[in-house]
């Protein structure tokens, strides 16, 4: 039992271990990666979680075994949500913070080229929004999940953003 109690601590503490890493190299594979699975990043995931099973449960391969690595993910998923809720520094590391891509109808192509977001994927999120032109924006946010949120001039209280419907305006004027 002893001998079968030592293997069990170490595939907790391998799975930790192999968490930490993939939830690591998630984070740093930046938001657009997240947010948009294409197949190719399907199969890099199947492939991925295939590669550190062995990582994880070692030479056993007993159902007990699987059983535990499975709940150690699990408990660790739950705590790593549960300290992200209260904890509003750790929650910005794990997930990261939105960037702004547009304002003010400019787009701000350094935020573009840090987030690794491309024009045509702007301008995708732009027409799924119902926005024709850059001109149009307020605001362009990639989100922390990978999807971008526009907000049109339209959509901001006249009253409270004046200065902006008035921006808009002037752009309108130069096109």
């Amino acid at each position: 039992m002893l001998a079968s109690a030592h293997v069990l601590i170490g595939i907790v503490l391998r799975t930790a271990t192999i968490y930490v890493v993939v939830l690591a190299g998630v984070r740093l594979s930046g938001k657009r990666e997240v947010g948009q699975m294409t197949p190719f990043d399907l199969t890099l995931l199947l492939l991925l979680s295939n590669a550190v099973q062995n990582a994880m449960t070692g030479p056993d391969t007993s159902l007990l075994g699987g059983v535990v690595a499975a709940s150690t993910l699990l408990l660790l998923n739950y705590l790593i949500a549960e300290v992200s809720g209260g904890n509003r520094r750790f929650r910005k590391f794990v997930q990261g913070q939105p960037s702004l891509l547009v304002h003010d109808g400019e787009v701000i192509e350094s935020h573009m080229a840090k987030e690794h977001v491309s024009m045509d994927e702007l301008q995708r999120a732009m027409r799924e929004h119902g926005v024709a032109s850059f001109h149009d924006l307020a605001l362009a946010v990639l989100e922390v999940d990978g999807s971008i949120s526009c907000l049109k001039y339209d959509d901001l209280n006249p009253n409270a953003n004046n200065h902006l419907a008035q921006r808009r305006k002037i752009l309108q004027k130069h096109q």
